[in-house]
C-alpha cells in the first residue's frame, strides 16, 4: 500500500530539503509541487492553457528556481482553474508505490488530506529571507519584502490557502541545522511506519 508524506510551508522554510531527504531515506518518489506552478507561470500566456498542457520539458527549465518564477507561481496558483488542472496529476503521483513525498502549500489540506504523515515546515521571516538571499545571491532586505508579499498572497487566496492541516506536525526550522530538521522528520515518519 502506498505511503504518502505531505509537507507544506512557506518559501525557504526548508520543506524542499526535508522532502528530498525523506524521499532518499525511504526510497520514495518526490514531487516539488511548486515546480508545477513555477512552470505554468514561467511559460507565460494563458495560465489555464499552460496548466492543461504542462510537459516534462516545462518542469526541466533552468529558470524555475528564480525569484521571478516564484512570484509568477504565487500569482497563477491563485487561479482556481490552474489549481484544478494540476490536482489530478499530484494525487496520482502521491499514490505511487512504495510511497511519495510531496511538498508545497496545500498538500496536507487539499491534495492529500489522507496522507499518512503531514508536516508543516516553517521558519521566521528573517531566517527565510537570509536563506533565500544566500541561495539566489540576492539582497536580503528585498527577499524579506518579497517573501512577506508571497506569504500574504498564498495565505489569503480563496482556493487552497497556505495553512497547516489540522493534524500536521509543526516543524520550525528557524534555529535548527539541516541535519537536525531532517532527523526530526525521519523520526516522525519512522514512528508512523512502525
Amino acid at each position: 500500500m502506498p505511503f504518502t508524506i505531505a509537507i507544506d510551508g512557506p518559501a525557504a522554510s526548508g520543506k524542499g530539503t526535508i522532502a528530498r531527504a525523506l524521499a532518499l531515506r525511504f526510497s520514495f518518489h518526490h514531487l516539488d509541487t511548486g515546480l508545477l506552478y513555477r512552470a505554468v507561470g514561467a511559460r507565460g500566456g494563458d495560465p489555464i492553457a499552460a496548466a492543461n498542457s504542462l510537459s516534462p520539458e516545462d518542469l526541466a527549465r533552468g529558470d524555475l528556481r528564480s525569484a521571478e518564477a516564484g512570484q509568477a507561481a504565487s500569482r497563477v496558483a491563485a487561479i482556481p482553474e490552474v489549481r484544478a488542472a494540476l490536482v489530478a496529476f499530484q494525487r496520482a503521483f502521491a499514490r505511487q508505490e512504495p510511497g511519495a513525498v510531496l511538498d508545497g502549500r496545500d498538500i496536507g489540506t487539499v491534495i492529500c488530506p489522507m496522507a499518512e504523515v503531514k508536516l508543516y515546515v516553517t521558519a521566521s521571516d528573517q531566517i527565510r529571507a537570509r536563506r533565500r538571499a544566500l541561495e539566489l545571491g540576492a539582497d536580503e532586505a528585498r527577499m524579506l519584502v518579497e517573501l512577506r508579499e508571497r506569504d500574504a498572497r498564498d495565505a489569503a487566496r480563496d482556493v487552497a490557502p497556505m495553512r497547516p492541516a489540522d493534524d500536521a506536525i509543526l516543524l520550525d526550522t528557524s534555529e535548527m541545522s539541516i541535519e537536525a530538521a531532517v532527523a526530526r522528520a525521519v523520526e516522525t515518519v519512522r514512528q508512523v511506519l512502525a
